[in-house]
C-alpha cells in the first residue's frame, strides 16, 4: 500500500559525536509529522551522507551536529551532495552559536535549528527547505 507523505528526509550524525538523543527525537517528530524518515546512525562522513541522499532520491538532509565541527562538516555535506550533481537542501540542527548561523547559511546549508526548537518549528524549517528547493524530488 503507498501512503502520501509529506516528503523524504534522510537525518544523519556527521563525524565523531556519539550523541544521538537528540536526532532520534527529530526522526520522530518528523515522522509524525508526515514525512518517511531515513537514519542512517551515528559516525557518518559527508560522502555517505550525500551518497545516501541521493540514493535513496530524499527532498531534505537532516544534519545533527553536537560537536563543535558544524562549520567544517555541515559545508562539507553540502558540497558532497552538489558534486553528486543534486541540489538537496542540506538542514542542520544542535549545538550552533548564533554568531555561526550566517556562515552556514553562506555555505549553503537551508536552515539552522538550535537547541529547544519546538516540534512546530523543526517541520516549518524542514518544510520551507523543501518548498525552497530545486532539487527534482522535491518538485515531484
Amino acid at each position: 500500500m503507498n501512503v502520501a507523505t509529506r516528503g523524504r528526509v534522510l537525518v544523519a550524525k556527521v563525524g565523531l559525536d556519539g550523541h544521538d538523543r537528540g536526532v532520534k527525537v527529530v526522526a520522530r517528530i518528523l515522522r509524525d509529522a508526515g514525512y518517511e524518515v531515513i537514519y542512517t546512525g551515528l559516525f557518518q562522513t559527508p560522502e555517505s551522507v550525500a551518497a545516501s541522499a541521493v540514493d535513496e532520491d530524499v527532498d531534505v538532509i537532516g544534519l545533527s551536529l553536537l560537536s563543535g565541527a558544524h562549520l567544517t562538516l555541515a559545508p562539507a555535506v553540502v558540497d558532497k551532495v552538489r558534486e553528486a550533481g543534486s541540489e538537496i537542501p542540506v538542514v542542520v540542527g544542535g549545538i550552533v552559536p548564533a554568531q555561526d548561523i550566517a556562515e552556514l547559511h553562506a555555505a549553503g546549508v537551508a536552515g539552522v535549528l538550535t537547541p529547544g526548537a519546538t516540534a512546530a518549528e523543526v517541520v516549518a524549517v524542514i518544510d520551507e527547505a523543501i518548498a525552497s528547493s530545486t532539487s527534482p524530488s522535491s518538485r515531484a
